[in-house]
């Protein structure tokens, strides 16, 4: 089966009703064909059920989908990684950099994290680099850095995770404040004492929107 079919398939599916909207919830920043995510999901699944056999990632379906215009087409280049995580490596990384550097918004980039996360837990070495994008210039990379364990529940390096958190004190960027809100927030349902430490030990340090975020299930516990 033929991944570049997916092409077509998307673009014989086109819904210019639907289109506006999808790229106004964006802020304009992206051209839509009007695919909403139960039919992207229908035409993704047997493609990606059949590439899983191939054991191979496909770099330049990769790379294609994200030159393309549309943004459903950097949706599927994402979800096509998501599904095909473990046949990726540590070398890898960089070209996933790559993509989150380029027409970066949340909606790419906390799919990618996930990647990004599972990379990091099978290859370790990749840490050194995830530290790195924490201190970067670029917010996108720092915020794969700060959400890259969501969902580690008990496996979550906390010493990371702190270090991590505590290289992104002190910004007014949105996006990284709630990132840092998000990650205390779903450790805290695995191990609220330890983000109830966090908190009381950096609470002047951070700023109000990650306090809150940080702090949804703990109130919902007391």
């Amino acid at each position: 089966m033929n991944l570049n079919n997916i092409i077509d398939e998307l673009y014989s599916n086109r819904n210019a009703s639907q289109s506006d909207s999808m790229k106004a919830y964006m802020k304009n920043q992206f051209e839509f064909l009007g695919i909403r995510a139960p039919l992207r999901n229908k035409i993704w699944s047997n493609y990606f059920r059949e590439a899983k056999k191939t054991k191979l990632v496909d770099w330049d379906f990769v790379n294609k989908c994200w030159e393309l215009p549309y943004r459903e087409f950097q949706y599927t280049a994402a979800y096509y990684l998501r599904n095909m995580q473990d046949f990726l490596d540590d070398k890898d990384i960089i070209k996933i950099k790559n993509l989150i550097l380029k027409k970066s918004w949340w909606d790419t980039i906390d799919t990618l994290d996930k990647i990004v996360g599972h990379i990091s837990y099978k290859y370790p070495e990749v840490v050194t680099t995830i530290i790195e994008w924490s201190t970067s210039d670029n917010i996108w990379l720092r915020r794969v850095a700060i959400n890259h364990q969501l969902l580690r529940k008990s496996k979550t390096d906390t010493e990371l995770l702190e270090k991590i958190l505590v290289n992104n004190f002190g910004t007014n960027e949105f996006f990284i404040n709630k990132a840092i809100g998000w990650a205390l927030r779903d450790y805290s349902k695995t191990n609220p004492k330890w983000v109830e430490d966090f908190l009381h030990k950096y609470r002047n340090e951070m700023s109000n929107l990650s306090i809150k975020e940080a702090s949804k299930y703990l109130q919902k516990k007391a």
